[in-house]
């Protein structure tokens, strides 16, 4: 039998900031690499909810003005990942569970349709590409020091099936309204059992459009994409510092 092992973080080291952030190029406007640097900090935890963001630091970080900085903030707020609040204190956002299910309700909807859609065409190219991708992660899935790429490689997965049935712009929009989820997966998935729990759910999911399965297609991704839904009453209770008030 294989033991659960889940990774654990200090709420210090969570806080930090690694030290040298991306510097802009004449390629990457600098407002959109510091939304993006702060986006990926956030929703993987580095910059916890609750955590402080100093405009004038951040500028110094990043080697830019504030003004890049305040857009990158604006956006971070209408995505709902930080708050500004007076004398221009900016935090980050408590995770905020209606907020979650509706981000839930609407990728679920979209996902299901783009399983749905693969399945009515099975196109093996397709699923040869999504089960490279799956092989990656089986080969990652008793190593949690690997958790970030086992990260990488799921919304490889997810973007590979998008752009196979024609909707990869879709994909963009969907990551940016699902950062209240993707701070929850960031606290439910650094567990063995959870990573060969995202191997089942992907196998199955390609499983059923290898069949031209329409039906359990679209069923089997809405399980994959419902596990730490299910699970939330667990997680707030571990972590109910980072949740606002139900």
């Amino acid at each position: 039998m294989r033991r659960e092992t889940q990774a654990t973080m200090s709420p210090r080291a969570a806080a930090e900031t690694p030290a040298d952030p991306p510097m802009p190029s004449a390629h990457v406007p600098a407002s959109a690499l510091v939304y993006e640097t702060l986006r990926a900090r956030i929703v993987s935890l580095q910059l916890p909810p609750g955590a402080r963001l100093s405009r004038p630091e951040l500028a110094a970080a990043f080697g830019v003005s504030q003004s890049p900085v305040r857009e990158a903030l604006l956006q971070l707020e209408a995505v709902g990942l930080v708050a500004t609040f007076r004398q221009s204190r900016t935090e980050v956002t408590l995770i905020d569970p209606a907020k979650l299910r509706q981000e839930h309700f609407l990728r679920a909807g979209i996902e299901c349709e783009v399983a749905n859609a693969l399945a009515a065409a099975p196109d093996k190219s397709v699923l040869l590409k999504a089960r490279g991708i799956l092989k990656m992660q089986e080969a990652l899935s008793d190593d949690l020091h690997q958790i970030e790429l086992f990260r990488e490689l799921d919304a490889d997965f997810h973007r590979e099936l998008f752009a196979a049935a024609g909707q990869e712009a879709l994909h963009g929009l969907v990551a940016d309204r699902s950062s209240q989820m993707a701070r929850v997966r960031a606290l439910d998935l650094p567990r063995t059992s959870k990573m060969r729990s995202v191997i089942e759910g992907h196998a199955a999911v390609l499983a059923a459009i290898d069949a031209g399965d329409r039906h359990g297609a679209s069923d089997a991704m809405r399980r994959h994409l419902s596990g730490s839904i299910e699970r939330l009453p667990e997680i707030v209770a571990q972590r109910p510092d980072y949740f606002a008030a139900r």
